[in-house]
This record gives C-alpha cells, structure tokens and sequence, in this order.
C-alpha cells in the first residue's frame, strides 16, 4: 500500500524580487514498509524534500498524500498535529537535553500527545522503548554518560516513541565514526523489518543510503534516480 504519494511539488523561495526554485515538479511514491534513502549533494534539494515530507514545510505548489489525506495545504497548527502523531524525527546532533536522562528524554513527546497516560505509564513505554534500541541498562544515565552512538539510539527511542508510522532521519550517522554508523544502520533495518516502520533517510552519503531498499537521487531539485537497493529481508513484522 502506498504510504506517502507526491505529486508534481514544486517549491520556490523568494529571495527579495528572485524566485529560486528549489524542488521542480517531484512525484513519487513510498509504499508502507519500505526504507528508503534520500541522496544527493548539497544543494541538490533533498533537505527541502524532506522538511515537505516531515510537514516541517509545505510546497508552493503540488499535492502530497500522507495515508489517503492530501495535507499539502495544511496550516502550521495542523501540520504540528500531525507530525506529532505520525511521523518521528531523528537528526545529526541528537537534540538530546543535556540535564535530563535517558529515560526523561524518551518520554518528552508524550508530553504533548492527546493520549492520557498515568506518570508510570509513560515511564513504562519510554522504558520498554529504550530497552527496544538496546539500552536497558542506561536509563538514568545523562547525554553527557553516554558514547555518540548511545545517544543517537536515546534519539531514535524518542522519535518512535508515539509510535509514528514513519521514521525521518536527517544524517543520522554524521556525528558518528564507521563502526558506530553502522550499528546504528543496523538497527534502522531491524526496526524496519521487524516492527514495519517506514523509514526515510536523507544522506549525501553512498554506503548509508546502501542500507535502503529503494535510493531516491536528487539532482538540482529533480529526481535523477529512483531504483531498488537492498532486498527485502524475509522477516516478520511484529509490532511493539
């Protein structure tokens, strides 16, 4: 089933009495499931992209579907909603709060949900999250306690947190060394296949976006390339 369809975007910024054009008429699809590589150099577009994807932004013109709702019209208030409720973020930096734990940081977004949970509830599910990206042992532990790739997967527990459908993630690997990239590759596949969240991310580099099963190339704000990457593991899909 197709998750996410763009039609015709188009996005252009004014720069005083200039138009520059961004993104020149993308259409694609992204069928539920799927991991998926945005690439390309810088300038190419792609972090524009991805802010319409993540409804960080909206496009000058175009139609963007996200689960059968066309939102590429929506207000500011209404695209909040709906990140909140359907799409998590992971970034380069981690954007942890420095002063707060593991666990603490985890269950900040449920702060902010229409759900109701009791303070041990949400305690629970940021527990059972981080113990989901392999950190059991470090709930109480703060950012500064913890190794690069440790604190991308704190990230990664709170982006999933609300249980989005889709998983955005912008670097993700770019703070990291090789080793630590590839562990923290290794557990956006396992999560994808597992758990059967879409995952989306945004690279310039070649050897993170081997790791996806459909590479999407961007060049001077058009696609220059949609083509299949890896296989799709014969795995299961289980949900948290």
């Amino acid at each position: 089933m197709e998750l996410i369809t763009l039609r015709g975007i188009e996005k252009t910024y004014q720069m005083g009495d200039i138009s520059v054009p961004v993104l020149k008429g993308i259409s694609l699809a992204i069928r539920q499931g799927e991991l998926v590589a945005l690439t390309g150099s810088s300038g190419s577009g792609k972090s524009t992209l991805m802010n319409i994807l993540g409804c960080l932004d909206r496009p000058t013109s175009g139609e963007y579907w996200l689960e059968g709702q066309e939102i590429s019209q929506l207000s500011a208030d209404e695209r909040a909603l709906l990140r909140n409720r359907k799409l998590g973020f992971v970034f380069q930096s981690f954007n942890l709060l420095a002063r707060t734990s593991a666990l603490e940081n985890v269950a900040m977004p449920l702060s902010y949900t229409a759900e109701e949970l009791s303070s041990s509830e949400v305690k629970t599910r940021a527990g059972e999250m981080l113990c989901r990206v392999g950190l059991a042992d470090r709930l109480d532990h703060y950012p500064s306690q913890l190794s690069g790739g440790q604190q991308q997967r704190v990230a990664i527990a709170r982006a999933l947190i609300n249980r989005p459908p889709v998983l955005f993630a912008d670097e993700p690997t770019g703070n990291l060394d090789s080793r630590t990239s590839e562990e923290v590759l290794q557990m956006f596949e396992q999560l994808n296949a597992e758990d059967g969240i879409t995952i989306i991310m945004v690279t310039h580099d070649p050897k993170v976006a081997g790791h996806a099963r459909q590479i999407i190339r961007i060049e001077d704000g058009m696609i220059l390339d949609n083509t299949a990457g890896r296989p799709t593991p014969q795995t299961g899909g289980v949900t948290p």
